[in-house]
């Protein structure tokens, strides 16, 4: 468990996406599954493409989901876990070595080793300015030029190698973000890129062995990311999600955004089928009195905005894919979350374009959760309360140096100890 996260067994997860602004407040003791006791959600104002465009309409969003939250789980919070989907979060690999001198690799050498791989992407990140680290997670380590070992600890060798998936983000972006949690009174104690944590609630044991591809279709972006051995390899963004679709059918049809969400959800399909000719949908123009006649059209126009932008999106992501090498290392499975990805016929358009096995994530990592927000759409922040309790691993450099100093002295005696003796 990763310590400062979890304050008096409670911990709590901000979602703050381009369409909604979502807060959970869980229970969590002893490592076990996060349970959910209080649920806050409000209509996301002041985010657009997964970035803070307005300061006092996104404060307003968070403080109400917030409240919200607090109200039903009876419990005040002043920390919480926050997704990032904006920023253009990029991954990049670095491979670092430390000498070992013929002794037992420790723990002191597995921390060294990761120290090691921060400062070598900090020093990137002075040569490339405006980024900041939000994730840095060890995911293979060598001895000796001996590839494959999961966890080196025990072993001898002369030299200790370590593989790290860095994440970065624009720096403004993120600290937009966190300026906003703060002017609600909140603590931002740790950043998780949206499909990483989505892919923590959805995902099962096996899929993250063997190699999955998770789709976060948002509102405002779909993010991509790649499990491999029980690690996050890969994560990706493209700023195209679910309000463009709706943006296309105001568009299309002349018709105000709230009337083209509607319609969307009430009569949207990805895959166009015969009886579409013969339904009609009533379509108020926009700029119209209220009592004026609405138009009518067959449900099969409506079908014909929806499939070309989702088909663009999904071979965005192929392409996205291919391009990273990524593509044939997670398999032949996909996981879709993500409010976008619930329209009917997704699972079959996106199993067409991308060639493989899709199926729609739900939360299953998390307890306590009512029906109404146990589907996609909530998966990223459930996941959000998986990773306080479980992914231990991806520490930001950040905080892995802020825990070094708090050791001080009597830390890092009892470190060279340990090391030499």
């Amino acid at each position: 468990m990763r310590k400062g996260l979890i304050k008096g067994g409670l911990v709590a997860a901000l979602d703050i996406g381009s369409s909604k602004v979502c807060c959970f407040i869980a229970r969590s003791e002893g490592g076990e599954a996060p349970r959910v006791i209080g649920i806050g959600q409000q209509i996301s104002r002041g985010i657009k493409g997964g970035a803070i465009v307005d300061m006092d309409l996104a404060e307003a969003s968070v403080l109400n989901a917030v409240h919200a939250a607090e109200q039903m789980a009876g419990e005040t919070i002043d920390r919480v876990i926050v997704n990032l989907s904006g920023g253009y979060p990029a991954s990049t690999t670095v491979g670092v070595e430390v000498s070992l001198n013929g002794h037992e690799v420790g723990e002191a050498d597995l921390r060294r080793a990761v120290e090691h791989g921060h400062q070598t992407q900090v020093q990137r990140q002075r040569d490339d300015q405006g980024r900041q680290m939000i994730h840095s997670i060890p995911t293979a380590y060598s001895i000796d030029g001996s590839r494959g070992i999961r966890d080196p600890r025990g072993m001898y060798g002369e030299h200790l190698g370590v593989h790290m998936h860095i994440i970065t983000a624009a720096a403004g972006a993120v600290r937009n973000v966190s300026t906003c949690i703060q002017r609600c009174h909140l603590d931002p104690v740790a950043f998780a890129v949206s499909p990483y944590a989505a892919g923590l609630a959805c995902l099962v044991e096996d899929e993250r062995e063997l190699g999955v591809t998770v789709i976060d279709m948002g509102g405002g972006t779909t993010t991509i990311a790649v499990f491999y051995e029980n690690n996050v390899i890969f994560t990706d963004i493209i700023p195209v999600g679910g309000n463009h679709v709706t943006s296309d059918i105001a568009r299309g049809l002349s018709t105000p955004l709230a009337h083209s969400e509607r319609m969307k959800t009430l009569y949207g399909h990805v895959i166009a089928v015969p009886t579409d000719e013969n339904e009609l949908i009533d379509v108020p123009q926009v700029g119209e009195e209220d009592n004026a006649e609405s138009q009518q059209i067959p449900r099969s126009l409506l079908v014909g905005i929806i499939q070309p932008r989702l088909e663009e999106t999904l071979e965005l992501v192929r392409s996205r894919l291919e391009l990273s090498g990524f593509d044939k290392i997670a398999g032949r499975r996909v996981v879709l979350t993500g409010g976008a990805c619930q329209l009917p016929g997704t699972r079959e358009l996106a199993s067409t374009v991308l060639d493989k096995q899709v199926r729609i994530g739900r939360p299953v990592a998390v307890q306590g959760l009512a029906e109404a927000t146990s589907g996609p759409a909530f998966a990223t922040c459930a996941g959000l309360l998986n990773y306080a309790v479980t992914a231990d691993a991806a520490v930001p450099a950040e905080a892995s140096l802020e825990a070094q100093e708090m050791g001080g002295l009597i830390g890092r005696l009892g470190h060279w100890f340990r090391e030499h003796f």
